[in-house]
């Protein structure tokens, strides 16, 4: 599956996405860093976004992605919990890294084959390892695109269950949908114990959307919200733009989680609804389940 061409080869993303690891004080999530890497590379709007082809990720995000794997095959990064990503204790007192050196190194990790060309240039380094990582990539976007069009043709109220239900599974207790119209868009609420002790109350909105979803939507749930519980979370098929995971956290507001479509399938696959993992890597959609929400 080729990537799309319009993203500039040499624009490598290991070193950016080492500095704002550093930038951010040697730990911070997903979103930290993106924001991070794309305020110190400068890149135009119309660069960031460039789709990936199948996925609901652009082209930026995918090539970041890369960025960590190759950071973390080559020691200098962990993310010991989902979404988090931190600088190994060695790495804080490195100042600078050699890009082409990880990716060789990753390049023989993974063939096992004798040392590549010295006179390779890192563009084509960079396309090379990112083509040994296309196969996993498009067999992760094939059965989470099967995944996403089941969960767009289901019924509304369905996916609304199915919401409750992936809440219910993942330790969210007395979970109710409401699905009143003119209720601001909350659909349902929750409430959510850390670690038996203290508990918050949380209002969701499920959204069967294709596409990005804006600040406006968030904006309006947290109007809906505030006042009612201690958090927010929306939950789509889609994905959202930049200004709507920034709404989403602006400071002195109340927060709202945001669940994308690829989140939303990686745990129905966690929780195994609906989707079923056999062997290491074959993973089956099971359509007939979804009929049954």
């Amino acid at each position: 599956m080729a990537s799309n061409s319009r993203m500039p080869a040499s624009q490598n993303p290991i070193e950016p996405t080492f500095v704002a690891l550093k930038q951010l004080g040697g730990n911070g999530s997903i979103n930290e860093i993106i924001e991070i890497v794309t305020a110190n590379l400068r890149l135009p709007p119309e660069i960031l976004a460039i789709p990936r082809c199948n996925s609901t990720w652009t082209e930026f995000e995918f090539r970041l992605a890369n960025a960590r794997t190759y950071l973390k095959s080559a020691g200098l990064i962990d993310n010991p919990q989902r979404g988090v990503w931190v600088l190994i204790e060695e790495a804080t007192q490195t100042e600078r890294i050699n890009p082409k050196e990880i990716l060789e190194s990753y390049h023989l990790n993974r063939t096992g084959k004798n040392k590549s060309d010295p006179t390779k240039n890192l563009s084509d380094s960079i396309e090379s390892v990112a083509e040994e990582s296309e196969e996993i990539a498009a067999e992760t976007a094939v059965w989470r695109a099967q995944l996403l069009e089941i969960l767009l043709s289901i019924k509304p109220d369905a996916f609304e269950r199915l919401c409750q239900r992936v809440l219910r599974e993942s330790g969210f207790i007395e979970v109710v949908v409401t699905g009143r119209s003119g209720d601001g868009g909350i659909d349902g609420r929750g409430i959510v114990r850390v670690a038996g002790l203290i508990s918050f109350n949380v209002l969701f909105q499920s959204k069967r959307h294709r596409g990005n979803i804006g600040a406006d939507v968030v904006r309006d749930f947290r109007g809906a919200m505030i006042g009612r519980a201690d958090k927010g979370l929306i939950i789509t098929t889609g994905n959202f733009t930049r200004e709507a995971r920034r709404e989403a956290t602006r400071d002195g507001a109340p927060p709202i989680d945001l669940i994308d479509g690829n989140l939303l399938t990686d745990k129905l696959r966690e929780l195994k609804l609906g989707v079923n993992t056999k062997l290491v890597q074959a993973i089956e959609i099971d359509s007939s389940w979804f009929e049954h929400v």
